[in-house]
C-alpha cells in the first residue's frame, strides 16, 4: 500500500499492511530549530512517516459584498484569508513595552469595534484579551458577522499536486483572528472558557444563542465543501474536553451543536475527525455517537490526558477510527530509543487490532530528539498486520 491507501484504508476501520504513522500539525518552530527549515513534507520523506497535508483555503460571496481582507497579507500557521464586508473590516496594532509581542485586532462594524488582544513567542499565539466582552456583542455577530466558504479548487488543485503521498487535511473554520474548530472550543476562545462555563449555569439560554451563531458560521461552509477532494477535516477542541468540562456540559453544549455539522459534513461528502485533546474517557461514546469517521487524539495521563488505550479500542474501535495516542512528551525526548520503542509496540497492541487505528503523537510538539522520531518511525513500520 501507499500512504494515501493505507491512511484511508485506516479511517474506514480496515486492516492495512502495517500501522499508519503520522504526526499531527508540524510546528514551525520545530522545524526551524530542529530541521533547518525544512518543508512539512521534507519532514515525512525523511523519517519515512505517512504524510499529511494541511490546505486552508477559502472564498467570499461577491453578491453579498464579501470581499477578502487587504490587510491580511501575511497568512499565519493553518490559517485562511479573512472575510470582509463594509461591515465588518479589521485593523491591527502593535502594542509595545509587554515581555511578548502584542498586538491588538480590531473588528470594527457600524455598531461598535470588537477587539482582542494576541500574544506571541516563537512556538504559538495566545489571548490576553477575549473579543466577547460583554454578552451583547453576541448581537453584533448576528448581524454583521460574514462566513467563509470554501474554494474548492483551491483544494483540488492541492489535492492533484499531492496526489497519493497520503491525506489532504483540514478544518472548519475558526473565528477571525484566533478560534478553534467546535462550536464549543470557538466560543470559549471569544468568551473565556471560565466565563463561558458559569454562563451554562447564569444565563444558560444565551450560550445556547451564540453557540447556534458559530454553528450557523461553520454550516455554511460545511455546505460549501460538496465536491473538495479533501480526505478528512478536524472538528473539535480541548476545551470539549473532561479535563475541562463535565460530561452534563458536553452533551448539552457541545455535541447538540457539533453533530449536525458532522451529518452535513458527510451529506457533502466529507470525513470529519473529532479533535479532543484531554480527557476522552468518560465521554467516549458520546463522541463516537455524533458519528465522526475518526476520533483523537487519545492523549496518555502521563500527558495530561486519561486514555486507556486498550480500553477505549474495546468501547469504540468498531465505531471510529482512532487517531493518535503516542506520549510525545516522554518519548521524543530524555528517553532510550529502545524506550520509545516499546511505546510504539505498546500502542500497537492495545488500539491495533482488526485496523482503524493511526499511530501519531498525541497533539503538537516544540522540541524532539531525531533519533528518536527516527525510532518511532521504525518501529511504527515494523508493526504488520
Amino acid at each position: 500500500m501507499n500512504s494515501k491507501q493505507r491512511l484511508l484504508n485506516a479511517l474506514e476501520r480496515k486492516k492495512t499492511d502495517r500501522l499508519p504513522v503520522t504526526t499531527h500539525h508540524l510546528m514551525p518552530s520545530f522545524l526551524k530549530n530542529y530541521m533547518n527549515g525544512i518543508s512539512d513534507q521534507d519532514f515525512f520523506e525523511f523519517f519515512g512517516l505517512d504524510p499529511v497535508r494541511w490546505t486552508i483555503a477559502h472564498t467570499c460571496d461577491t453578491n453579498k459584498g464579501e470581499y477578502f481582507d487587504p490587510t491580511h497579507t501575511e497568512i499565519g500557521f493553518l490559517e485562511a484569508r479573512r472575510i470582509c464586508t463594509d461591515s465588518w473590516r479589521f485593523s491591527s496594532g502593535e502594542i509595545h513595552g509587554k515581555a511578548y509581542p502584542t498586538k491588538r485586532l480590531n473588528i470594527i462594524t457600524p455598531v461598535k469595534t470588537l477587539s482582542m488582544v494576541l500574544q506571541s513567542d516563537e512556538h504559538t499565539t495566545w489571548l490576553t484579551e477575549h473579543v466577547i466582552k460583554e454578552k451583547s456583542d453576541i448581537d453584533i455577530l448576528a448581524k454583521y458577522m460574514p462566513a467563509p466558504k470554501c474554494d474548492v479548487n483551491a483544494i483540488n488543485k492541492s489535492a492533484k499536486e499531492f496526489g497519493d503521498r497520503g491525506l489532504l487535511r483540514g478544518h472548519i473554520p475558526c473565528f477571525d483572528g484566533f478560534g478553534q474548530p467546535g462550536c464549543w472550543q470557538d466560543a470559549s476562545c471569544m468568551f473565556g472558557i471560565e466565563n463561558l462555563i458559569m454562563e451554562t449555569f447564569m444565563d444558560p439560554q444565551w450560550v445556547h444563542t451564540f453557540l447556534s451563531l458559530l454553528q450557523e458560521r461553520k454550516m455554511i461552509f460545511v455546505e460549501s465543501l460538496k465536491g473538495a477532494k479533501y480526505d478528512i477535516l478536524e472538528l473539535g477542541g480541548g476545551d470539549a474536553s473532561t479535563t475541562v468540562i463535565s460530561p452534563d456540559i458536553f452533551n448539552t453544549f457541545v455535541a447538540p451543536y457539533d453533530a449536525p455539522l458532522i451529518e452535513a459534513a458527510h451529506k457533502a461528502g466529507q470525513k470529519i475527525s473529532y479533535h479532543t485533546c484531554g480527557g476522552m474517557m468518560p465521554i467516549l461514546e458520546d463522541i463516537a455517537s455524533m458519528k465522526p469517521d475518526a476520533m483523537e487524539t487519545f492523549s496518555p495521563p502521563a500527558m495530561g490526558g486519561d486514555t486507556n488505550l486498550m480500553e477505549a479500542k474495546a468501547r469504540i474501535g468498531d465505531k471510529v477510527c482512532m487517531i493518535g495516542g503516542f506520549d510525545q512528551f516522554h518519548f521524543f525526548t530524555g528517553c532510550s530509543e529502545a524506550d520509545t520503542r516499546k511505546e510504539v509496540r505498546r500502542c500497537f497492541e492495545a488500539a491495533g487490532n482488526n485496523g482503524g487505528f493511526i499511530l501519531s503523537p498525541s497533539d503538537h510538539f516544540f522540541e524532539a530528539d531525531l533519533k528518536l522520531i527516527r525510532a518511532f518511525a521504525e518501529e511504527a513500520r515494523e508493526c504488520s498486520y
